[in-house]
């Protein structure tokens, strides 16, 4: 299988610069970021997704990020429980992972997924938004999920497909062989390492050409906070999190359903931006999650 062949647009010679101001993703643990643990990332998880915001941030001081993926969701579940809060985010870029669980899980149909997907982009694309999807990587080499290949195939052949019927961006994990090094995967063979994660924010990168300051194997670490900015992020998180956490113990203290770490756009600190007075700072209400 070969990479689907990407134009370049405009702003790829526009060297430092990019039309993105509000980036949303959605998917499950491989957006959120599980295998890339980062105490001072909210969440305490980084991958990816924050990796790529991190650098689409840069010289673009009204740059907002929310993730609202979710460990273990399944492609319906996203599509349901995602979709909506994502555009009403008003976001000019959204990534969309899903379908993974279902493949390496509960051995779905590809054809059937494939549907389910492209009626999730088809709604994303007609908010004029960039969709960036994601063909999966080749699990060949590993002895358990190996079986699978040939289901994963379809399901990224279907994936090049729904992309090119929605213009939509495709980063090709099974073409991106870096992935296949040593250290790539977390010791669980589900995840990627940090390294991995790296190479995918690079990937993501490069597919929508933009650029960066991601060296290849060399990953970069999480920018050193502000006195401010880490108060900024206490704060946010204690509201986002803590609060509504303590709420529910009190009232329903069995009940905790998993939440996104980042369910609201806002700015990616570390950079030289403060979420205090950032155009993209969290509006007053939270978004609308449906539960699981």
């Amino acid at each position: 299988m070969t990479a689907q062949k990407q134009e370049h647009p405009a702003w790829a010679s526009d060297a430092g610069h990019h039309p993105w101001h509000r980036f949303v993703a959605l998917g499950d643990s491989f957006t959120e970021g599980v295998g890339d643990p980062e105490p001072g990332s909210q969440g305490g998880l980084r991958g990816w997704a924050d990796r790529v915001a991190e650098e689409l941030s840069v010289g673009q001081p009204d740059f907002a990020y929310a993730n609202l993926a979710i460990r273990g969701l399944r492609l319906q579940e996203i599509l349901d429980q995602q979709v909506g809060p994502a555009l009403a985010a008003k976001p000019d870029l959204v990534t969309l992972s899903a379908g993974g669980n279902d493949i390496v899980f509960r051995r779905s149909d590809p054809d059937k997924l494939a549907e389910k997907i492209d009626a999730g982009v088809e709604q994303l694309a007609r908010s004029g938004a960039t969709v960036v999807l994601f063909a999966g990587p080749d699990w060949g080499a590993t002895p358990v999920f190996g079986q699978i290949r040939g289901k994963v195939a379809i399901f990224n052949e279907n994936l090049h497909i729904v992309a090119a019927r929605h213009d939509a961006v495709i980063v090709d994990l099974w073409c991106l062989r870096d992935l296949t090094r040593p250290g790539m995967w977390d010791p669980d063979r589900l995840h990627f390492s940090p390294l991995g994660h790296h190479t995918i924010a690079i990937g993501v990168l490069q597919a929508l050409a933009v650029p960066h300051g991601l060296e290849p194997l060399q990953p970069k670490a999480l920018p050193p906070r502000s006195w401010k900015e880490s108060r900024a992020q206490d704060l946010a998180w204690a509201r986002e999190y803590l609060v509504p956490w303590a709420i529910r113990q009190v009232r329903h203290p069995t009940v905790a359903p998993p939440a996104p770490k980042r369910p609201r756009p806002g700015p990616v600190v570390g950079h030289g931006h403060s979420a205090v007075g950032h155009p993209g700072a969290l509006p007053a209400e939270p978004l609308s999650l449906k539960k699981a």
